[in-house]
């Protein structure tokens, strides 16, 4: 029993890294209807910018996470404009294309700067963990499902009640109309883009000490995110959250009693599962009627 309490313990905080990038995948689908096939780098990237900074610069490390963050922004600004932005108007397709083709560049960017050698990162806390009933529960899992909390309840409080969140909303639900009510609708995309930058860099800098950071992690993070926004329910925010965790549950649980070298391929399955009986998702519209 205490086992799987540990691999259930491992697989909530494991799905919460699924469940940011997917949150910040379903953002961006929501406000530009294209699925930003970059946004596992974005996760890459924050790690990334964080062993720079801590590592490399030799900051603090709360001094180093806010420069990640910092310069997550930034890039969140500049991916719009130059990825995005120049094909606002193109069907989805290219746009598609373009975000693939930012990903090539940004792991190729990264290998060129940091090298092919997987870089370690420090966890966020020097305290190894604390044993409850049983069972250990790992200081940077804890920190991870802290932050992950954190970051669903301040998203759901922005979008409800602000005035910026109602407009993102707004400009999600019909760019035209927002446009005829004076929402600035380039500016809410490119908060957006911002928004989801910060929450891949956020995701990429709590799974950096578990995973090491290397050019190839934003890009298996990314297809099991993308498999969550699927078993979630396309488009739909809680959707991405549940499906990320229910994903890394399964995926740690199958790993544990079945076999730990097909652990990705169980994540994969789950997901054909769901095409197959429930192509819906849990809380979404069928994928087809979305596209």
């Amino acid at each position: 029993m205490f086992d799987n309490l540990q691999v259930l313990f491992q697989g909530l905080a494991l799905g919460s890294i699924y469940a940011l990038v997917a949150l910040g995948f379903v953002l961006i689908i929501r406000a530009t209807n294209v699925v930003n096939f970059a946004q596992g780098d974005f996760a890459m990237l924050g790690a990334y910018a964080m062993v720079l900074f801590f590592t490399g610069l030799s900051w603090p490390y709360w001094l180093a996470f806010i420069g990640a963050l910092v310069a997550m922004s930034i890039f969140g600004v500049l991916f719009n404009l130059g990825v995005y932005y120049p094909l606002r108007n193109r069907p989805f397709l290219p746009v598609l294309i373009s975000t693939l083709g930012a990903s090539i560049f940004l792991q190729n960017t990264v290998l060129a700067v940091f090298g092919p050698q997987p870089k370690p990162l420090d966890k966020v806390l020097d305290a190894d963990g604390i044993t409850v009933g049983g069972v250990f529960l790992d200081s940077q899992y804890l920190v991870i499902l802290g932050v992950t909390v954190a970051l669903v309840l301040f998203t759901f409080l922005f979008f409800e009640h602000t005035l910026i969140g109602k407009k993102l909303q707004a400009t999600s639900q019909d760019k035209d109309m927002a446009r005829l009510l004076g929402i600035p609708v380039a500016l809410m995309i490119s908060i957006t883009f911002i928004y989801s930058a910060v929450l891949g860099g956020i995701a990429g800098v709590l799974v950096g000490p578990i995973l090491f950071v290397s050019i190839g992690m934003g890009s298996i993070i990314a297809l099991k995110a993308f498999a969550a926004t699927i078993i979630g329910g396309f488009g739909d925010v809680t959707g991405a959250i549940v499906g990320g965790l229910l994903l890394g549950v399964i995926e740690s649980l199958a790993a544990y009693h079945i076999s730990v070298p097909y652990k990705d391929a169980y994540a994969f399955l789950a997901l054909f599962i769901f095409l197959l009986f429930r192509p819906s998702g849990i809380f979404g519209e069928k994928v087809s009627e979305k596209a």
